[in-house]
Order: C-alpha cells, then sequence, then structure tokens
C-alpha cells in the first residue's frame, strides 16, 4: 500500500513537473508568446492538475492521462522544430559571428571584435581581421570575470601568441535588440549561441575599466598546458567557430553555456567529466582546474586567486594600451609546463 502511494506521487509529480515545462515553453519558448499561446498554456496548467489528481485520486485516469498526452506531445514536438537563425536584429555586440580560414600554420580569423567602449552603450564598432601564425601559438589562459558573488562568473579563455597580441575567445548569447538575458529563458531555446572573439582591450576590458553597474572582478590564470595540447584547443574552437558561422545552434543555460562548452572543447587533450558542482556553479570553475593541478601550485588557491585579480593592472594600463595584454600579465603567478 504504502508503494503504491508513494509511486502514485512520484507520477503525479511527473505530470506537473512536465505541465510546468510545457507551459513555460508555451510562454517564452522562441519568442514572447502572443494571446493564443498565452490560453494554450492556461489549457496546459489544467489538464495537467487533472491528469496529476486523477492519479492521485485514482479517478479519470481513463480520460485524462490520454488527454495529458495529446496536449504534451504537439507542444514538445513544437518546441523541438524551432530552428537557430543567424539572421536576427543583433545587438551591436554580437552583430558579426567570426570565421577562420586556416592554410597550414597560418589561420586568419574574421569578425575580430575590437570596439572602442567607452561605456557600455557608447562605443566605436570595430571588427577586423587577424591572421596568426600557429608555431607562434604561446599558451592559454583561463579568465574568470565575477559581478555576484563567488559562486556565479562568467569564463573565458584567452589564447597567447609569442609575437603577436592574444585572442580572447567569449562563449556567449546572442541577443537581439532589446532582447533582456534571463537565466530561465536560456532553457527555452530563446538566444543563438555564439564565439565571441577579441582583442582583450575589449572582452577583458570593457569588464576591467568599462562596467559599474555592477562592476565587475576579472581574475586572470596561466593555465599549464604543453604546446600541442594547446594547439589542439585552439584548433578546436576554430571548428566550432566555423560551425556555428556556417549552422547557427541555440544557446542552453545547462548544458551549452560559457563554462560546459570551455571543458567540452577540451575533450580534443583527453576525458572531461561534466559532473561536479563547480562546473553548475561557475565561479568555482578555476577552483576545479587548479585541483586538476592545470594553475600554478605554488601557492594554496585562495593566495593564488588573490595574486591573479587584474583589474588593478587593467585600470592602470587604460583600455586603449597597446601592451594592455602585457600589463594585466605582470606578476602573475606561471605554471611549469
Amino acid at each position: 500500500m504504502i508503494l503504491r502511494t508513494f509511486g502514485r506521487v512520484i507520477a503525479a509529480v511527473l505530470l506537473l513537473g512536465c505541465g510546468a515545462w510545457a507551459t513555460l515553453a508555451l510562454l517564452v519558448a522562441g519568442s514572447d508568446a502572443g494571446a493564443a499561446r498565452r490560453v494554450l498554456a492556461v489549457g496546459m496548467v489544467l489538464i495537467a492538475v487533472a491528469a496529476a489528481a486523477s492519479v492521485l485520486i485514482r479517478r479519470g485516469r481513463r480520460f485524462a492521462l490520454p488527454g495529458f498526452a495529446a496536449a504534451f506531445v504537439p507542444v514538445l514536438a513544437w518546441f523541438l522544430t524551432l530552428a537557430a537563425s543567424n539572421s536576427r536584429d543583433w545587438t551591436a555586440d554580437v552583430a558579426e559571428t567570426p570565421w577562420a580560414e586556416i592554410d597550414g600554420d597560418s589561420v586568419t580569423i574574421h569578425a575580430v571584435r575590437n570596439f572602442a567602449w567607452r561605456t557600455e552603450s557608447d562605443f566605436t564598432p570595430r571588427w577586423k581581421t587577424r591572421t596568426v601564425d600557429l608555431s607562434r601559438l604561446g599558451g592559454v589562459d583561463l579568465v574568470a570575470s565575477y559581478w555576484m558573488g563567488d559562486a556565479i562568473a562568467h569564463v573565458m579563455v584567452s589564447f597567447t601568441f609569442e609575437d603577436a597580441p592574444a585572442l580572447a575567445v567569449s562563449i556567449e548569447t546572442r541577443k537581439e535588440v532589446g532582447e533582456p538575458y534571463s537565466t530561465m529563458l536560456g532553457f527555452f531555446r530563446r538566444y543563438e549561441l555564439v564565439y565571441v572573439v577579441a582583442d582583450e582591450r575589449d572582452l577583458i576590458g570593457v569588464r576591467t575599466n568599462v562596467r559599474a553597474d555592477p562592476p565587475e572582478d576579472v581574475y586572470l590564470y596561466h593555465v599549464a598546458a604543453p604546446p600541442e595540447a594547446v594547439r589542439r584547443l585552439f584548433l578546436e574552437y576554430l571548428r566550432q567557430i566555423n560551425q556555428l558561422h556556417a549552422q547557427p545552434q541555440f544557446y542552453n543555460t545547462a548544458t551549452t553555456n560559457c563554462t560546459t562548452m570551455v571543458l567540452i572543447n577540451n575533450r580534443v587533450n583527453g576525458t572531461v567529466s561534466l559532473l561536479n558542482w563547480k562546473i553548475l556553479l561557475s565561479g568555482y570553475m578555476p577552483r576545479l582546474v587548479y585541483e586538476y593541478g592545470r594553475l600554478d601550485q605554488t601557492y594554496p588557491y585562495p593566495e593564488l586567486r588573490r595574486r591573479s585579480r587584474i583589474n588593478d593592472a587593467a585600470r592602470a594600463a587604460g583600455i586603449e594600451a597597446s601592451d594592455f595584454s602585457a600589463q594585466i600579465r605582470r606578476g602573475l603567478p606561471v605554471p611549469p609546463r
């Protein structure tokens, strides 16, 4: 008897959960809901509640459960038909998608962002083409930017070169003009995924020198990795960049975001598990990399983190400094490779 009751409760919870997902999908997936979708969402709530109640009280299941299936399956099918696009009215900072041409060790990357930021709303858009030499690829750094405590951060990588400025890469939501960011909306095929390839004065400088509401604390960590591993990772980023340029895909708050994709891309260098709470709470990603032994082990992690904060150095350099990348790295702990 107890097991049967417990089973009915679980079944009712699952029905309510599926109903809640379908309701939210009708309200926000793809775009804001119109009147028809809002009416359907209300109907989905009523059907889900009726189905869950029929399971709990063991009455009406013959009609309620098929009715729920008849309502839920079309919503799921519609959701799966939503297609990502590269042709929307994008905000200026993600108006272009980068793409790369590879010829031996020579890599030419188009649509590299190099904005002149004065404030977040006052800037001069600049997109350029960069050619780099893979044989001069120096290393990779992990960048984490915090604005709401230690648990949440935006994670980026930056590739350094022996004879050229660094190239930073940020995996982000590609928002349309007037479209707000919401963690919840990121579950419902609302945003496309974009890799922003940029000069560090842009991607890092806007966070250290420009944004003030809320202010961001930015940390840069040198990653201990052999040259061949850095090369594989860089080429994987280029592959993903070209794939998105040709075939857009959706961002997903849980599975396809700035943190998970950094790790997924690094699978070219070996098995990477995503089953760790420090990945869900992205602010702890640098600590996880430290625990893997990929950051400088000279200091305990709290001290390494303190020494890796670059805000003061970035402000002293100035966002338009030609040697911005060199100045923000002065004095940073460097792990052996």
